[in-house]
């Protein structure tokens, strides 16, 4: 039996409110906490989650960023003259997504997602590497640099497989003793939101469904280690869908031409600008001023919850929907969906989840980034314990706790 094990188990979009009055791993997990999230999409969440840092700081924020210069994607411009009926299918953006990452090599999540293909051309993707690997942030180290520096045996899920087989093969590496230190990450429940909206009873269901896979774990690592300590978390939450807005509506009148006078990624509930000529900012902003549903961000406000990029690489103007707004058509899909995240940090379905086995979480973890906080501390008990083990065996032996 080995000493310790140190269990993290993210499940996308388990949102505070979600949660709430919910008896969801009272047993396994009682000590709770509500986390402010990051301002972004999981593109954000995540390797803030992993890093410890903002996004102002790995630069791991929107996927799609207007540069021309260094785009992927100009060969797929030539299927333009495609017509909409087959473009705009999900099913040929997904097969042709999967034919791309692989060209590319793309190591990380991939989309093309709505991007026209008249427009493709000029926009670059920003997660060409995993967060979830060694080396896979824009910016700076994740957890997994500091584990394999730390020679810290763990287990880390591969986001490409089912659910089921990640939680198959974490317990085969429990069983095994073979780590002390797991990151497991299921995005179920987040697809599902975005289906059903989180009032549906298939919410409760899933959750039912995950208690029963982290009991799974527990049980297995408690007969194969010593000490286990649980930490469940989410990155953000989801909130129902109930307005429609055509922001394009709002834009194309301007008469202004797409890739000549301005740039613009239409996301679920932003839209970032880029500015090419003279003049075109103010026409845009004042056209923004008159849409109700959202507004524009002002720089301090980007500055306070570190989303500011001074060169402007993620848009020189972002505009943000109120929650329960969703822009559509957007560059992320032409169609409706029940739930989307998103929105303002301080927004009500904004706010993220810590489950915890132990009562030992310092009261500083306020935010999602903390939580590699958490992990760090888990990596240097077990940084603590390998060295204690390898000291000469003659005098006393001081063990860090």
């Amino acid at each position: 039996m080995k000493d310790q094990h140190d269990v993290f188990i993210m499940i996308d979009a388990c949102g505070w409110e979600i949660v709430q009055g919910r008896p969801f791993l009272q047993k396994l997990a009682p000590h709770r906490k509500r986390l402010k999230s990051v301002f972004g999409y999981s593109s954000t969440c995540v390797p803030s989650i992993l890093s410890g840092r903002w996004p102002d700081e790995h630069h791991n924020w929107c996927y799609f960023i207007y540069d021309p210069e260094n785009s992927p994607f100009r060969s797929l411009r030539a299927l333009r003259w495609l017509p909409p009926a087959i473009t705009s299918r999900r099913i040929f953006r997904r097969y042709l997504t999967k034919f791309v990452k692989v060209q590319l090599k793309f190591q990380g999540y991939f989309d093309l997602y709505n991007i026209p293909f008249k427009y493709i051309h000029l926009f670059d993707f920003t997660e060409k590497k995993s967060p979830l690997k060694p080396k896979g942030m824009n910016r700076g180290p994740n957890i997994f640099d500091r584990l394999e520096a730390a020679k810290v045996p763990y287990f880390v899920a591969e986001p490409t497989n089912p659910e089921e087989h990640n939680l198959n093969v974490l317990l085969a590496d429990i069983e095994s003793e073979r780590i002390d230190f797991a990151f497991q990450y299921w995005a179920g429940l987040d697809g599902l939101l975005h289906m059903v909206g989180n009032d549906s009873p298939q919410i409760g269901e899933k959750l039912d469904h995950y208690e029963r896979w982290i009991t799974q774990v527990m049980d297995s690592a408690k007969k194969h280690y010593r000490t286990v300590k649980l930490h469940v978390f989410s990155d953000h939450g989801m909130a129902n869908c109930d307005q429609i807005l055509d922001l394009r509506a709002v834009i194309d009148p301007l008469g202004l031409e797409m890739g000549v006078d301005y740039a613009v990624v239409y996301d679920s509930t932003m839209a970032r600008f880029w500015f090419l000529k003279p003049g075109v900012e103010e026409k845009i902003t004042t056209a923004l001023t008159t849409v109700s549903l959202g507004r524009v961000m002002p720089e301090a406000e980007l500055r306070h919850y570190r989303a500011f990029f001074a060169d402007g690489s993620f848009g020189q103007l972002i505009w943000l929907a109120q929650e329960g707004v969703l822009i559509v058509p957007s560059h992320m899909g032409e169609r409706p969906i029940r739930a989307m995240h998103g929105y303002h940090p301080t927004d009500p379905q904004s706010y993220a989840t810590l489950f915890s086995s132990h009562d030992e979480v310092p009261e500083d973890v306020t935010h999602i980034p903390h939580i590699c906080h958490l992990m760090d501390a888990a990596v240097l008990r077990h940084t603590d314990k390998n060295q204690a083990s390898t000291r000469p065996s003659s005098g006393p032996i001081a063990v860090a706790h």
